[in-house]
């Protein structure tokens, strides 16, 4: 999964979480995700709007570090993306308490079928208001490349105050 990175954050007693998310969209404002805004992710970023990315590829032997500001996308974008998931996606956003505590499996797939009935139509499927995206403003970004012997290489590019990017080369 390319597009898969290792998301860390932390809460407002320093206390990190790490958990793989998906990258749904990137431009010159940020890097998107997108999830349940009642989520303990969420819940963290709220508290603390701070976090990294890291994208790892073992086959390629890269991996690409992005820390910075996370703050929640519009709802027309979050509408816009909502818009192109699956059907069932789509009816798991409604079903999931995500990160809360399922009393069994029966219980999710049962409100999966309730939500299915109550939005047979899967093209008007509405975005639930507790689902949205975030999206990481980035401070820094580290490029590291695997070299045989540990002797890696790191290029780092760090934005100043003015809003321009330096680059450094850092030791492995």
């Amino acid at each position: 999964d390319p597009n898969a990175l290792s998301l860390a954050t932390s809460d407002s007693n320093g206390l990190p979480s790490v958990r793989i998310v998906l990258l749904k969209d990137f431009n010159e404002n940020g890097f998107v995700f997108y999830t349940n805004l009642n989520s303990k992710k969420s819940s963290s970023i709220k508290e603390n709007p701070r976090a990294e990315m890291c994208f790892y590829w073992k086959s390629l032997s890269r991996q690409v570090r992005i820390n910075g500001t996370i703050s929640q996308v519009s709802d027309k974008e979050a509408d816009n993306y909502y818009l192109t998931r699956p059907y069932e996606s789509k009816i798991g956003a409604w079903a999931s308490n995500q990160s809360e505590v399922l009393e069994s499996r029966s219980e999710l797939i049962n409100l999966i079928k309730e939500f299915k009935k109550k939005y047979n139509d899967e093209k008007k499927v509405p975005r639930p208001k507790n689902w949205s995206g975030w999206r990481l403003l980035p401070k820094e970004i580290e490029f590291w490349m695997h070299v045989e012997n540990r002797i890696h290489e790191r290029l780092k590019y760090s934005k100043n105050s003015r809003g321009d990017w330096n680059k450094f080369l850092l030791n492995p």
